[in-house]
């Protein structure tokens, strides 16, 4: 139809996917006439009162890339929405956009880089773990969190789960920023921080890679052993870490949020107490 979106789908290597979605200037067109009602109640033009004026003078007013990325708002969430339900896609996190083309009187294109959550594939974890801990038990009793760190090296080390190179970019991203947030808090510039450890940008990012792709695969393989237990966490549970954290956030976003980590705690306790 010629006022149907459409998507093609493009799997990449390293687990990414690209969306191409190609929308017709039909729906661009009536996307663009609504931005312009919402934009033209927030402009100003002499002669009327503000969000009074004419929709064709407040066009005038409104600078093409803003028109462009507000239409966009209107376009993508249903664009992704069908895309999603035609491909039986289960997206990890929703994707970052370009905007291929956009001609007056063509269909706009529009490029977006996401992936799905990748397969986690358990081995034999209660064999392995038990014996991973009786091992490095051999040369000295372990506290906790030795424990702990014996056990996430025996998940990392003998479980097989491919990341998506998206998701690695996007949590080294936010531990960057996070990194760049406490040096600002505490009048560092970046430059002296790299310089005081002598390393490069590159190879602090490098690091992030790292790590990050280690913390996503060992979220994810708990995730799965949980699921693989029947692992359940009570409301009380998720109500009483809410408290513990101090935060007034009980949406259920939040709520989901603190029963996946409660989950992973589970079965990582499970994992350190296998015999």
């Amino acid at each position: 139809m010629a006022d149907k979106i459409t998507s093609v789908i493009a799997r990449e290597e390293k687990g990414n996917i690209q969306i191409t979605f190609t929308i017709p200037f039909e729906l661009v067109k009536k996307a663009q006439e609504e931005a312009i009602v919402e934009m033209a109640k927030d402009i100003e033009i002499p002669g009327f009162r503000r969000g009074m004026a004419p929709l064709a003078k407040a066009a005038e007013k409104i600078p093409q890339n803003r028109l462009v990325e507000h239409s966009l708002g209107h376009l993508l969430p249903q664009a992704l929405t069908q895309s999603v339900e035609e491909n039986k896609l289960k997206l990890a996190i929703y994707p970052k956009f370009e905007l291929i083309s956009a001609k007056e009187g063509e269909a706009w294109q529009i490029r977006g880089l996401t992936c799905e959550l990748p397969e986690v594939i358990l081995e034999d974890y209660k064999k392995i773990v038990p014996g991973e801990i009786r091992a490095a038990s051999l040369k000295k009793e372990l506290a906790r969190e030795e424990k702990e760190g014996v056990v996430i090296k025996a998940l990392i080390d003998n479980v097989k789960v491919e990341i998506p190179q998206i998701l690695i970019e996007e949590e080294a991203d936010s531990r960057l920023a996070s990194l760049l947030s406490r040096l600002e808090r505490l009048g560092l510039a970046l430059e002296a921080y790299l310089a005081s450890m002598n390393k490069k940008a590159e190879d602090l990012r490098a690091e992030y890679a790292v790590q990050a792709k280690q913390a996503i695969a060992i979220d994810l393989i708990l995730s799965k052993i949980a699921v693989d237990q029947n692992m359940k966490i009570e409301p009380k549970e998720i109500d009483e870490a809410i408290k513990i954290s101090g935060s007034s956030d009980t949406s259920s976003d939040r709520k989901r949020l603190i029963e996946s980590i409660l989950k992973r705690r589970k079965a990582l306790d499970f994992l350190i107490n296998l015999d």
